[in-house]
């Protein structure tokens, strides 16, 4: 859902990590910021700063738990019974 209003500190943080797969634009656009990309940055950037986040780019918000959520499409290997390992 977008915001109504542009989202700061935590709050931004949380939902720019939550939009980051979309891109830039889209993540701006749900964080209240519309089509104002430069705005955005700026405020994720001085948001992260305050959580001590060494933040560059919003891909990096993505962590590795979004990454193996992601992968959980995958093929399980393993026996079928307890008496197989």
């Amino acid at each position: 859902m977008t915001s109504p209003k542009p989202l700061h500190g935590t709050e931004l943080v949380d939902c720019a990590r939550a939009n980051a797969k979309q891109g830039i634009e889209t993540a701006a656009y749900q964080c209240g910021y519309g089509d104002d990309i430069n705005t955005f940055a700026r405020e994720l950037r001085q948001a992260c700063e305050k959580m001590n986040l060494q933040v560059k780019e919003l891909s990096e918000l993505i962590t590795d738990q979004d990454m193996l959520l992601e992968l959980g499409t995958g093929e399980i290997v393993a026996p079928d019974t307890p008496s197989e390992l």
